[in-house]
């Protein structure tokens, strides 16, 4: 009989730890409201630049009032799966409220983006159908490929040309798909949406784009990559997003059309086997949501802010990639080096993590430094302070 094996993951743990160099799985123990600090288990009080919450809403006292009032009346939980007995009025209106934010006929949420991205993938494509990838698309995008039974072929990335010979080069009587992010997470930059839509309407492609990242981020009041653009509702086929980043919950969405939607509901395996999105969740997100559209200053300082800190890091000698929204790559090279920076900056109160292969390529390993509604400019500036000594230091400037 062979032993069973520990798995392993895609990093030396022990290693990192023996040396001093890892801040992972840390345990942030009070997020301070209306600022950009929380506390974290053995290190006090830190300035975050490692947070999702780009609008800085975490805490904010509508979202919690309604995730209040949503236990009250509905408690924790629901009662199954929502196909059956899991869904209540609360997700209702979060579908009907995501689908008026994004400019669509329907939506619907499902239990974490992860999910979304697989479940919507895999149901609307099948064996002999091709899917387009751009190489950096969010890795839950490629399991859904994968899972779909597709061909699936990726074109480097935001690389035009390169897309369109892969559409030129797909079964013209099959389904055609283009699935790209629009902020790629780990770069900071925008998908090309004017040129992969018309691609698209060229070749009959439809196209999907995971919103997870630029919602709240881009366009004027941070309903995303069609307004960053001046583009209308209609330009992207398929949307999908999550209720985990700028909104400050839990789930994820795809919005649509009405038949697709529908289509979703009674065929994606993570909508049918994935339990309910909790009352308070739900509630949460729909309050969210409110405040984007009454707060729409949190989006313009955002975007003031983080073209500071990036301006600022450049300025500095720092690689930043083609950064344009939210998220600084600050790439040191080495993964010994990334590690060793993160550190210097936790130890000065900075968080912030370092990003290894095979996340992003050998060579580029970084720390992925981002930028909230919350933070001032003297947050900023003692951030990009503690990053350039350490950085000089470390010999990466």
């Amino acid at each position: 009989m062979t032993m069973a094996t520990v798995p392993r993951g895609p990093w030396d743990v022990e290693h990192y730890q023996e040396l001093g160099l890892y801040f992972y799985l840390p345990e942030v123990s009070e997020v301070v409201p209306g600022t950009a600090r929380v506390k974290v288990k053995d290190r006090g009080e830190m300035l975050m630049f490692g947070s999702y919450s780009y609008l800085g809403l975490i805490g904010h006292p509508a979202i919690d009032r309604a995730a209040h009032e949503a236990i009250t009346r509905f408690g924790t939980g629901t009662n199954g799966v929502r196909l059956l007995a899991g869904t209540v009025p609360l997700h209702h209106e979060l579908e009907a409220s995501i689908a008026a934010f994004k400019g669509t006929e329907a939506a619907v949420a499902l239990a974490s983006g992860y999910m979304a991205n697989i479940s919507t993938i895999s149901a609307l494509l099948e064996r002999h159908d091709t899917v387009i990838c751009d190489k950096l698309d969010h890795a839950s995008i490629v399991d859904g490929c994968l899972l779909s039974g597709a061909k699936m072929v990726r074109f480097r990335h935001n690389d035009l040309a390169h897309l369109e010979e892969r559409l030129a080069h797909a079964n013209p009587d099959r389904q055609r798909m283009v699935i790209v992010d629009g902020v790629y997470s780990m770069d900071g930059d925008i998908a090309d949406l004017p040129g992969i839509r018309a691609l698209c309407d060229r070749y009959g492609a439809l196209l999907m784009v995971d919103e997870a990242h630029s919602l709240g981020v881009l366009g004027a009041t941070g309903t995303g990559i069609e307004e960053h653009f001046g583009m209308g509702p209609e330009t992207i086929d398929i949307k999908m997003g999550t209720f985990s980043k700028s909104i400050p919950s839990v789930g994820g969405f795809v919005a649509g059309s009405t038949e697709m939607v529908t289509g979703l509901k009674h065929k994606a395996r993570g909508f049918i086997y994935s339990a309910a999105i909790p009352p308070a969740s739900a509630a949460a997100s729909i309050a969210a949501l409110q405040v984007i559209r009454d707060e729409p200053e949190r989006v313009r300082r955002l975007q003031e802010r983080f073209a500071y800190f990036r301006d600022h890091l450049a300025a500095a000698g720092f690689d930043l990639l083609s950064s344009q929204a939210a998220i600084a790559p600050v790439v040191c090279g080495s993964d010994e080096q990334a590690t060793r920076l993160m550190m210097h900056c936790v130890e000065r109160g900075i968080f912030v993590q370092a990003i290894l292969p095979p996340v992003v390529p050998q060579g580029l390993a970084r720390l992925r430094a981002t930028v909230t509604a919350n933070h001032t400019i003297e947050d900023i500036d003692y951030g990009v302070e503690v990053l350039t000594d350490g950085a000089r230091k470390l010999g990466i400037i």
